[in-house]
């Protein structure tokens, strides 16, 4: 029997477990890998990033989107890092990829599966399921462009009902090469509502002859390793259950047991603070985790006021500070 503390593979990868991180827009940066790592996790998947944004050079996407950190490579069980690409033109992607391949990455995975709207009408992301010959064209691209293993991130549809990301899949693998797929089966129109089509999940597990990570719903222990189970899928991808939460990877890998205790949690947010310093700066750094902050304030069961004056604080300083009076005063010798 299967289990999630199980190595596989990827292509000529060895990645040591079956629990992975998902791309997460606007938050994957190097430091939310490392945690994924630091509590196990066998592979993990940049933020999306645009090709095009890499292909001309963008600063900030090249330098610091495309940061793989030193510590990623020795931390945890050190598996692969994948870099995420989403984009409708082969000739981009295939020039964006090389650079990706220059930046160290062990894996190409392309989104074939964002349902944003301002993603979809540029042609990318779910757009690129019903425009398939692209789709396998741009994963061809990829892997001519790299020379790295490549993977897709993909939605079972556009639109509710339908199923087209399926054979999709099919063609990816069989036209374009790609080494595995991550499947999320929700369509593209209802983002993450309703429960993911496990039934077609295992059908393309038993179709395709590369690994298929299972993707979406995967917030609670049980139900994740029931649709492990249920579908065969070679992994599973935490995504949003992870947020705040790395704590959800080690509990799936065996080495952890129960809730989080509040000076863990509050441990835990101190270690994002610094990774957030040494990635941005302290000035950046302290607005840019304002979207971070709730995670741990819901964890920790705090209520609005705590929220309020985080989401309020400009410094990391100032955050700490917010913070403080969490902890207990420390009992006289």
């Amino acid at each position: 029997m299967r289990r999630l503390t199980d190595t596989w593979n990827l292509a000529h990868l060895t990645v040591p477990n079956r629990v992975v991180l998902a791309p997460l827009a606007g938050i994957g940066n190097w430091f939310v890998r490392l945690q994924a790592q630091r509590y196990g996790a066998g592979l993990t998947v940049s933020e999306m990033v645009s090709s095009h944004a890499v292909h001309y050079g963008n600063e900030k996407t090249c330098t610091e989107l495309l940061r793989i950190h030193p510590d990623e490579r020795t931390t945890g069980p050190a598996g692969p890092v994948a870099i995420q690409l989403f984009g409708q033109d082969p000739d981009i992607m295939r020039s964006a990829a090389r650079t990706v391949a220059d930046a160290g990455a062990d894996i190409i995975d392309l989104n074939m599966g964002c349902p944003v709207p301002k993603v979809m009408k540029t042609g990318a992301g779910a757009a690129l399921i019903k425009d398939p010959d692209t789709a396998v064209a741009v994963a061809a691209a990829a892997h001519e462009g790299s020379g790295l293993p490549v993977t897709v991130k993909l939605r079972s549809a556009v639109k509710k009902g339908e199923a087209d990301g399926f054979e999709l899949a099919r063609r990816l693998v069989h036209e374009a090469g790609v080494q595995a797929i991550c499947f999320h089966p929700r369509s593209a129109q209802v983002h993450h509502k309703g429960e993911p089509d496990l039934e077609l999940a295992k059908a393309l597990v038993e179709d395709l002859p590369v690994p298929v990570i299972l993707s979406g719903g995967m917030n609670e222990p049980a139900w994740i390793v029931d649709a492990f189970e249920f579908t065969g899928a070679e992994a599973i991808m935490l995504a949003r259950g992870g947020l705040g939460n790395p704590w959800l990877f080690a509990r799936l890998l065996e080495r952890y047991e129960g809730e989080p205790t509040r000076d863990e949690i509050l441990d835990e947010l101190d270690w994002v603070l610094d990774r957030a310093v040494e990635h941005l700066g302290a000035d950046r750094a302290g607005r840019y985790l304002r979207k971070f902050y709730p995670w741990y304030v819901d964890r920790l069961g705090e209520g609005k006021a705590l929220q309020e004056a985080l989401q309020a604080t400009g410094t990391i300083d100032e955050a700490r500070a917010v913070l403080a009076p969490l902890r207990p005063a420390p009992t006289a010798a």
